[in-house]
């Protein structure tokens, strides 16, 4: 599967590094190929050459930065993966909206791709180490394709994590807030990141 990661952040490396790592063909794209920072990722592009072609796109930037960068992308039919989270910029609360989730402004800012929030309730060293014993940390999924939730959850599959559909891309606020849940549980309650959430069941 060709994965088109938009950003370069932790998480957009964390995951790119394990989907690799189990066979996937990653690409990074970013504002400045050339840049030194980005030198030692194996590929990298613009944003737009990244998802042409691509099978899933993965949005991993900042907020803020979000609605610039995918507004202008044409992603086809690709599934879009929505890792964002609309967090004010000091980073321990949700930028106000009275309607929309973060994932429908994504979905609207790019024309009504095929977006699934995913990847956005867990910190990326959980990304790059999802390993707590027998049970695995869960990763929530929400959206309106169900083809496209399916691959998400076997993305989430594939690098260790335990996939759960949570219904549709409206109920993606849930998982936004639940984003938030665990930055406070690890950081101002003082847990640290190496804490997951499961979905245990009898």
């Amino acid at each position: 599967m060709r994965i088109a990661i938009i950003g370069a952040g932790r998480v957009g490396r964390a995951l790119g590094t394990r989907w690799t790592a189990v066979g996937h063909d990653v690409v990074y794209g970013v504002r400045d190929p050339g840049d030194p920072k980005v030198g030692d990722l194996t590929a990298v592009a613009t944003p737009q050459v990244a998802v042409d072609g691509a099978d899933v796109v993965l949005i991993a930037l900042p907020w803020a930065a979000t609605q610039q960068v995918v507004s202008g992308l044409d992603v086809g039919d690709a599934v879009v993966l929505d890792a964002t989270n609309p967090l004010a910029v000091n980073a321990r609360e949700l930028v106000a909206n009275p309607s929309l989730a973060g994932a429908e402004l994504v979905r609207d800012w790019m024309g009504g791709a095929r977006v699934v929030k995913a990847f956005n309730t867990t910190g990326s060293g959980n990304m790059v180490n999802p390993d707590y014993g027998a049970q695995k940390p869960m990763m929530p999924v929400a959206g309106d394709d169900e083809a496209a939730k399916a691959v998400a959850i076997g993305l989430a599959n594939e690098i260790g994590f335990a996939g759960v559909d949570t219904g549709p891309l409206s109920g993606a606020r849930d998982l936004e807030h639940l984003a938030m849940l665990w930055i406070r549980m690890a950081y101002p309650l003082g847990n640290g990141p190496d804490i997951a959430f499961a979905l245990l069941r009898r």
